[in-house]
């Protein structure tokens, strides 16, 4: 359904202040939905072709209940595509109707900017168009059972992945050493010419070549250094078939759309945040509009202990960039300058601060966002803390003040989306055939059940055993997967994950 003249009169004002004020964004389409449609677009994570799969209606039931029960509500959804397409409720009110619109066209400023969105395709709901044909294709072709069977094999994997992978230049494999070379013919005893075939018969010769040369390959280990994506190494060296190389590919491809998103998500909250609210007060609220605009930007923001919201800490963290690089805040005389006095007042006038955060915007991840800009000043100013709970009430209570702390809390929550690093080392372990992975253990055990779940996924993709080694307790262990039975045991440290990695 069309825009309604007064939203489309909104629209056009607001896209007009949005590209004063500097965004610079693909061409925005917006839908106007109802509740029902807007879930089910939802559901299938913005895009309404998309394969047929049973999470899907997992997810819109979901949703359904959330809404019909109060629980929750979608306001906007946004798509990174060039157009990018998004979505309004028809029940929102015309106030809500331009938060979001300005909210979106934030959005739509990240998604085209940002480096870490820069290797996407730009023609994903195309793509997802294809892919939905795709699979229903290979379902008619092989039947809906066994490719839906398979699909929810390669789901359940779609997170071991190298996010990085498409932003940096992996290193050339390191030149083979002089071990690494083909082994040199069998070395022959001395003996008279016409002695030679006694002392070195021919037989004993190609033996001997035979032995070196298994030995050689089990010394060998592929890939020759550690594989954070595990599915392009499946792709490549698992016993699949053709329409499951399709299946995996896409979905493999899909995650590689989505891993920007999970790695911004405060930056690109707190971005559109700031410029809806940027947009709204200062050029498009009507006296009339100013109390309900602050009461759902303020329910937008709100906070609560013990959890993160990424909207009031991205535009918290943006503001306080601003501010900084506006009085000159940064540098070799601000950090020396120990005066408390002194600090509050220090203002060096440079007014850099809306040019730094678009350079922030363009260069950053979550990461290294947080990393970078969160410092004592600003978690004073923001009370934020790290807590404990207190072992003889059981109350929560807090711990720490400190910025380093409370910075590599954060930290620990947000490297690769809170999702464990795993590696593939070996693809011939034991000169069985067997995979062997290792986790690169960052201070937080893997879960048992759902190591043990992954790995019999994997072992269905492998078609031989499959084993994983972490630490658990401070001890070396390998979890091990054959014919879908799990065993662990203790292990000494292999060094595995020092070997060199293929993001060196």
């Amino acid at each position: 359904m069309n825009l309604t003249r007064d939203l489309e009169r909104a629209r056009a004002e607001i896209e007009r202040h949005a590209k004063a004020f500097g965004l610079d964004f693909f061409p925005t389409i917006f839908e106007l939905v109802d509740h029902d449609e807007l879930n089910e677009v939802a559901a299938f994570g913005g895009f309404p072709t998309r394969y047929p799969h049973w999470r899907f209606g997992m997810e819109f039931d979901r949703l359904q209940k959330g809404y019909r029960y109060g629980l929750s509500k979608i306001y906007e959804l946004v798509i990174n595509n060039d157009p990018c397409y998004a979505y309004l409720m028809k029940s929102n009110s015309l106030v809500d109707q331009k938060l979001v619109m300005a909210h979106v066209f934030g959005h739509c400023d990240f998604f085209k900017n940002n480096v870490y969105f820069a290797h996407t395709d730009r023609k994903m709901v195309d793509r997802m168009a294809n892919h939905g044909t795709i699979l229903r294709n290979l379902m008619e072709r092989h039947g809906v059972a066994d490719v839906e069977a398979f699909l929810d094999r390669c789901l359940a994997l779609d997170n071991l992945i190298d996010p990085h992978s498409k932003a940096l230049r992996r290193a050339a494999p390191p030149p083979k050493e002089e071990g690494d070379a083909p082994p040199a013919a069998p070395a022959k005893l001395k003996a008279k010419s016409y002695m030679d075939r006694f002392v070195n018969p021919g037989r004993f010769l190609e033996q001997q070549k035979r032995d070196d040369q298994a030995q050689l390959r089990q010394d060998a280990r592929f890939p020759s250094r550690p594989q954070r994506d595990v599915l392009k190494f499946l792709l490549d060296h698992a016993p699949l078939k053709r329409w499951q190389q399709e299946v995996l590919s896409l979905v493999r491809e899909e995650a590689y759309y989505f891993a920007p998103q999970a790695q911004t998500k405060i930056m690109n909250e707190g971005w559109a945040s700031y410029w809806h609210s940027t947009i709204m007060t200062r050029r498009v609220l009507r006296d009339s509009e100013v109390i309900d605009f602050a009461d759902h930007h303020a329910g937008t923001l709100a906070t609560s202990p013990g959890r993160l919201n990424p909207y009031k800490l991205g535009i918290e963290l943006y503001r306080s960039i601003e501010e900084r690089w506006d009085k000159g805040r940064f540098g070799k005389e601000w950090e020396h300058c120990e005066s408390l006095v002194e600090r509050r007042r220090f203002d060096r006038r440079l007014g850099q601060g809306r040019e730094k955060i678009f350079e922030v915007r363009r260069l950053h991840c979550d990461v290294t966002f947080v990393d970078t800009f969160l410092d004592q000043d600003f978690c004073d100013a923001q009370e934020m803390y790290v807590y404990r709970t207190n072992p003889r009430t059981g109350r929560p209570e807090v711990a720490s003040r400190d910025h380093s702390l409370v910075k590599e809390q954060l930290l620990f929550g947000l490297s690769n989306s809170g999702q464990p690093i795993v590696e593939v080392v070996d693809g011939n372990h034991d000169n069985r055939g067997e995979l062997r992975l290792v986790h690169r253990f960052e201070g937080l055990e893997l879960d048992l059940k759902f190591a043990g779940e992954t790995l019999k996924v994997l072992e269905t993709l492998w078609g031989r055993p499959v084993c994983i080694e972490s630490k658990l307790d401070g001890k070396g262990t390998l979890v091990r997967c054959e014919k879908g039975e799990i065993s662990t045991k203790e292990v000494a440290a292999s060094g595995a994950s020092d070997r060199p990695r293929d993001d060196k």
